[in-house]
């Protein structure tokens, strides 16, 4: 499909959705639900993980530690990071592929039941 074929299905689906319906329905409510239920332990996880390292190098002394000849558990930790928060993201993007795909169902069914 092009994407004038794409904007005009996309604005005929807005044009003819009653959103407020959407958002009442089931199905919907049922989404949301999932999307909570995804988004906020991962949301948790990330923040219990990224304040860690400012509170055990601020109170601790074990991150002082050597772990790999100069570098200590601290840099092991930052790195971790890093690598934490580029999973995440691909979690993320991957899930939210899906919900998208669920909230597109979703419009497409009331936009039947109004047919």
């Amino acid at each position: 499909m092009s994407i004038e074929s794409d904007y005009k299905m996309e604005y005929e689906a807005e044009k003819k959705t009653d959103f407020v319906k959407v958002a009442k329905s089931s199905s919907f409510k049922q989404l949301i639900k999932a999307r909570k239920k995804f988004i906020v332990p991962l949301t948790i996880f990330f923040f219990i993980f990224y304040f860690m390292l400012p509170v055990l190098t601020s109170y601790t002394t074990f991150m002082n530690a050597m772990a790999i000849g100069d570098i200590s558990w601290a840099w092991i930790y930052a790195f971790a990071q890093f690598v934490m928060t580029w999973i995440l993201c691909i979690v993320y993007v991957k899930k939210s592929a899906s919900f998208d795909k669920q909230s597109n169902q979703i419009i497409e069914e009331q936009l039947k039941k109004e047919e």
